[in-house]
């Protein structure tokens, strides 16, 4: 690793399931976090400490998050290093310029974790493929959902197979596709969303999330009409069993399905995900009243970006 590296990495926002799509589909949102990574002096040495961490952060987390050696970003360039056999750096500093709201269903620490991999890749170990950045992404996070859309961009279905390894594909959404967030003043971990899920569910609700899983790929890819997308965002398997931890997203995400506006939990919540068209955006507003930060955004379609400073 050569002294004074420096890189910038932009990562998306993420949102997953998208509905019946549970721990499965994600789709890539054009809101980002920017991370300057600079490794200030060499490697170390065989048993020396590794001193000299710096973390600045501003935006989303600042004065929140940890400065030091347990920052996500921190422990994913830590990660990629170990992996990579490339000798950790003595002095590390991230500039951490973050707007993708935190513990809000919209993909914060896989955007986190991505960073640091990609970082890691750039600066010391640019033998790692795809592959294993998205390997080590997946392991670090649990689940590949978010970290596929965040490292491809655009709309991808990701699975393990039987040995554990994970894959994504990645489709290119329909230009008419639209995604509006409404995300509120409150947060919830995925820890304590995944743990109201219950270990079993009736094989009916199974199939019928199978079906509309295929359905909304269809109406997010070829026709992304309203009234397509409110069957093909039907959920049975995760969104009414977390309702009494986010009752606030649960009573929107109802109200506006019953307008006919397709609506669903981003992620874990209690981030409320619509796609949304121009003609519904009026009516969005008027069932979330002041309690609620409406954004729309657009389908980010290339994903997560390393630059050097000098590029930009």
């Amino acid at each position: 690793m050569s002294p004074s590296s420096t890189v910038v990495v932009r990562v998306p926002a993420t949102s997953a399931n998208l509905g019946p799509g549970f721990d499965s589909l994600g789709l890539a949102l054009t809101l980002y976090d920017e991370v300057e990574v600079s490794v200030l002096d060499g490697s170390s040495g065989a048993g020396d400490d590794v001193p000299g961490i710096e973390v600045h952060v501003e935006g989303e987390g600042a004065g929140e998050l940890d400065t030091g050696e347990g920052h996500l970003i921190v422990r994913a360039i830590r990660a990629t290093l170990d992996l990579a056999g490339v000798p950790q750096p003595r002095r590390l500093r991230l500039r951490c310029h973050n707007r993708i709201p935190h513990a809000r269903g919209l993909g914060s620490s896989s955007a986190a974790i991505c960073a640091g991999i990609l970082a890691a890749r750039a600066l010391a170990a640019p033998a790692l493929s795809d592959d294993d950045v998205f390997a080590l992404a997946t392991r670090m996070e649990g689940h590949p959902d978010n970290v596929a859309p965040c490292l491809s961009g655009g709309l991808t279905i990701a699975w393990s197979d039987l040995s554990g390894t994970p894959h994504k594909l990645e489709l290119s959404p329909h230009g008419g596709v639209r995604p509006v967030v409404c995300v509120p003043r409150t947060r919830l971990s995925t820890e304590e969303a995944r743990g109201l899920l219950p270990k079993d569910v009736p094989h009916a609700d199974a199939v019928a999330n199978a079906g509309r899983a295929a359905l909304l790929i269809a109406a997010l890819t070829q026709r992304p009409e309203s009234g397509l997308l409110l069957a093909a965002t039907e959920d049975r398997l995760h969104q009414a069993y977390r309702a009494p931890a986010m009752p606030g997203t649960a009573d929107l995400v109802k109200r506006l399905r019953v307008a006919g506006v397709p609506a669903v939990v981003s992620g874990a919540g209690p981030t409320v995900l619509v796609f949304g068209t121009a003609d519904i955006h009026d009516l969005i507003a008027s069932e979330v009243g002041s309690d609620w930060h409406i954004q729309p955004l657009d389908v980010d379609r290339s994903g997560a970006s390393v630059e050097s400073p000098e590029t930009r």
